[in-house]
């Protein structure tokens, strides 16, 4: 009979397994994230921290004309960003994954197109449709001109570069949320759709009435995903339309003005680690409340359906 390992031999071997991982998020998000909330306290000389002035550095990022103009204008882009991408982005996805459901020839092959944007980097993304939106020789203007529709700037022009730049990032994402929507909506059973059909009723009764509140735990993961993603942003607005937010700050972010207030920029070049520790305190704290709060109202629902 082979003779058992002693517990601590195995509590030693998963100990080294997980060493490597545990390494690497110490020193890669543990030991920044423990400075950002220690240098947020501190005004800065140069690189380093020079004198411990407690909350100065937050209130002048929420209260100081400087920098709070900046920073509310950056939080209302980032909150039209949620919105905009909850109805068309989630929107969509939640259609695609119905249609999807449904099983259609061919269904198979267009998971896989659905899904296919979505492995391709954000930075491939935001220079390819930067190349599609150009003014002069870009697809999109180009196919506007073919049914006599006068091209736009996109992404000069400061009423349409936030919303170009949204659809750029729904055309990137919707795959995820589709995906998670059909995994959901597979987890229903087929008696329950059977039945709803005998009953009379169509696609749009089966999709508002019967799916949607069968599918409350896929939608919870889409919204709290989408939030953080959407007051996270910074690869796409960074590539198609620079760390400025041009054209006229119209496509600033929260992750934009962090980006310059603590690295500087090209116009400025002035780095200010204290305020940009502070702003990236305030996003952190705000992120993980409002996400703690929505997770727990949005559990409530799932109990309730």
């Amino acid at each position: 009979m082979k003779p058992r390992r002693p517990p601590w031999r195995r509590g030693l071997w998963i100990a080294f397994l997980l060493a490597p991982g545990l390494a690497v998020m110490t020193l890669f998000v543990a030991a920044p994230l423990l400075s950002s909330f220690r240098y947020a306290f501190y005004n800065f000389h140069g690189v380093l921290p020079d004198t411990f002035i407690g909350l100065a550095n937050f209130r002048d990022i929420l209260l100081d004309p400087t920098y709070a103009d900046t920073t509310w204008r950056a939080l209302g882009h980032n909150a039209i960003v949620f919105a905009a991408l909850m109805l068309t982005q989630n929107g969509l996805a939640y259609l695609i994954a119905f249609a999807l459901l449904k099983a259609l020839p061919g269904h198979r092959i267009h998971q896989v197109i659905v899904f296919l944007p979505v492995v391709l980097s954000a930075v491939i993304v935001g220079f390819l449709w930067k190349l599609f939106l150009h003014p002069l020789f870009g697809i999109v203007n180009a196919a506007l001109a073919l049914v006599g529709i006068h091209g736009l700037p996109w992404l000069g022009d400061e009423r349409t570069a936030l919303g170009a730049i949204i659809f750029t990032n729904a055309w990137h994402w919707v795959g995820f949320p589709a995906l998670i929507f059909l995994a959901g909506m597979q987890r229903i059973s087929k008696e329950t759709l059977e039945a709803a059909r005998i009953d009379g009723a169509d696609d749009r009764v089966l999709m508002t009435r019967i799916i949607w509140p069968l599918v409350a735990p896929s939608a919870t993961i889409v919204v709290i995903l989408t939030f953080i993603g959407s007051f996270n942003w910074f690869e796409l607005p960074y590539v198609m339309a620079g760390a400025t937010g041009s054209p006229g700050g119209a496509t600033d972010v929260l992750g934009l003005f962090f980006y310059r207030t603590a690295f500087g920029s090209a116009s400025s070049g002035l780095q200010d680690f204290g305020h940009g520790s502070a702003l990236a305190v305030l996003m952190f704290l705000f992120l993980a409340i409002v996400s703690a709060l929505a997770l727990r109202i949005l559990r409530a629902r799932e109990i309730e359906t």
